[in-house]
């Protein structure tokens, strides 16, 4: 016979009115000093949904967050599964972002005296946040996830740990699972428990094309959907909040699909391909936290090969 578990109303209210009269508000982990951007929240209990076609930039986006969260968070930890790419190759794209340096530069360590002072002041950054941050090795699955989390960042600390799988549809849950939705949505629920024990968990995910108005197969951001997250069904169920990044004739939009915790605001946004950059449109002028620290570095170097700099 099964145990009863349960918390009264009484007992219910109780903590809640406890909490709501705290004036402390939920933890949150900003991906973005200000503007758009910075209305994204990751925060401890709470499922990110990421999704895209290939090569729309849905692990540079993410790993621009996580770097950033980490930047703006100073205790934040973050545990990253990617299972395309290794921590070499995700560190080349963070130091193209941050020193301002062309990525292909930076793959063929082609780095030379003219980009000294950039790199430097990437390396720098990096050097002080890596700390904080772990990637898995393989295998590529959740044990191991759970277990890269237990020994860097154990949960129940004051710091906070940010979990980041990318994709989801690539990595494994325990046991044996008939077929990929099953597989997917078994892991969806083992992430549920990682949240409830007070992660904070970013999945990125493939996507299916859909059909056009026109009967066309298409990636077009403007019919993408919560639907059109590959073997949906508990992704887009289990998800607190959803985003699927597209192209449109503008530029790039992170597409709000989702959102338990308020309303839905799509994000227009550009992106720099050769310094795996995104950066909000309606806030590009403003320059915000690190672009601006860099500006003034960036400008101060003659562009080469007739390239022109932009903060």
């Amino acid at each position: 016979m099964s145990r009863a578990s349960f918390v009264s109303g009484v007992d219910a209210v109780d903590r809640w009115r406890e909490d709501l009269l705290s004036g402390k508000p939920p933890v949150l982990y900003r991906v973005a000093e200000s503007g758009p951007l910075a209305n994204i929240e990751l925060g401890p209990g709470r499922i990110a949904l990421f999704g895209g076609a290939p090569g729309a930039g849905k692990t540079a986006f993410v790993m621009q967050s996580v770097f950033d969260a980490l930047r703006l968070s100073p205790t934040l930890r973050a545990v990253v599964c990617n299972v395309e790419m290794n921590a070499g190759t995700l560190l080349d794209r963070q130091l193209s972002r941050l020193a301002g340096v062309p990525l292909d530069a930076i793959q063929s360590r082609q780095i030379g005296t003219h980009y000294a002072d950039r790199v430097d002041f990437g390396l720098g950054t990096l050097e002080e946040l890596a700390e904080r941050v772990a990637f898995c090795r393989p295998p590529f699955d959740l044990a191991n996830v759970a277990a890269t989390a237990d020994a860097f960042a154990p949960l129940g600390g004051t710091g906070g740990l940010l979990l980041v799988l990318d994709y989801i549809q690539r990595i494994a849950p325990p046991g044996s699972i008939g077929d990929k939705r099953g597989s997917v949505d078994e892991a969806m629920s083992y992430l549920r428990q990682f949240a409830d024990a007070g992660a904070a968990v970013v999945v990125v995910s493939s996507v299916g094309r859909q059909r056009n108005k026109k009967g066309s197969s298409t990636y077009d951001a403007n019919e993408l959907n919560l639907a059109s997250f590959k073997e949906s069904g508990e992704l887009e169920f289990g998800a607190d909040v959803a985003f699927i990044l597209g192209p449109t004739e503008q530029g790039v939009v992170l597409k709000h699909l989702k959102n338990r915790h308020g309303e839905c605001r799509d994000i227009a946004l550009r992106f720099e391909g050769r310094f795996q950059r995104f950066e909000a449109m309606a806030n590009e002028q403003q320059g915000g936290g690190l672009s601006a620290g860099l500006r003034d570095l960036w400008n101060s170097t003659e562009p080469v090969r007739g390239e022109s700099w932009e903060g």
